[in-house]
Formats: C-alpha cells, sequence, structure tokens
C-alpha cells in the first residue's frame, strides 16, 4: 500500500493561482531487475494517477516502466471554491488507492 504526501495551500484567494504538490512513497518496480537468486522481480507500478478538486479532474498523468521511484509530481490550478483536492491511483496489482486534501478560497 502506498502513501501520498499532499501539499496544497491552506488557504487561497479565489481566482488564484496555486501549486499542487505530491509525492507517492512506491517502490515502482520495472520489471526488469532480478532478485539475488535470478528470478525477474515482478513489474509494479504506479500506472495512472488523477487528481480531482471538488469531483472535478484536474490533472491526469499516466506512467509507465521508466518512472522512478516515489514518483513527485506538481502542477498549478486556479482556486475556485473552498474544497477536496483528491488523488486517486492505480497500480499493476488493481489496487486503487486515493487521498485527500482539502483548500479554503476566501
Amino acid at each position: 500500500m502506498a502513501r501520498a504526501l499532499i501539499n496544497v495551500p491552506k488557504i487561497a484567494r479565489k481566482g488564484e493561482l496555486v501549486e499542487i504538490r505530491v509525492l507517492i512513497n512506491h517502490i515502482m518496480e520495472s520489471g526488469q531487475r532480478r532478485d539475488s537468486m535470478g528470478a525477474v522481480i515482478p513489474r509494479d507500478i504506479i500506472h495512472s494517477l488523477v487528481c480531482t478538486y471538488n469531483d472535478e479532474e484536474v490533472m491526469r498523468a499516466d506512467f509507465f516502466p521508466a518512472i522512478s521511484a516515489n514518483p513527485y509530481l506538481a502542477f498549478s490550478t486556479i482556486a475556485r471554491d473552498s474544497g477536496t483536492i483528491s488523488f486517486t491511483w492505480t497500480d499493476d496489482h488493481g489496487t486503487v488507492q486515493t487521498e485527500h486534501a482539502t483548500i479554503t478560497v476566501a
């Protein structure tokens, strides 16, 4: 199970451009390495990530085996209303996880 650190401003002005950052703690195994016994380590990456702001999609990313462990993303969006920013990702095992952060727009 991966964990995420989400960084959003606690308070923003309506219409302000805000930066949203996320760091996901995930091993992101490419499936091309071998263990000490020579067996292939199975692929285990996050392959899709979606960010929503009050249930409206604001960013989507697809990842491939070349992505590094513990992916970090940063992007900007306009602060419209107070609410929830959610990140949902799916890995190769079909595990779907969601983490949330709140923002207050004054």
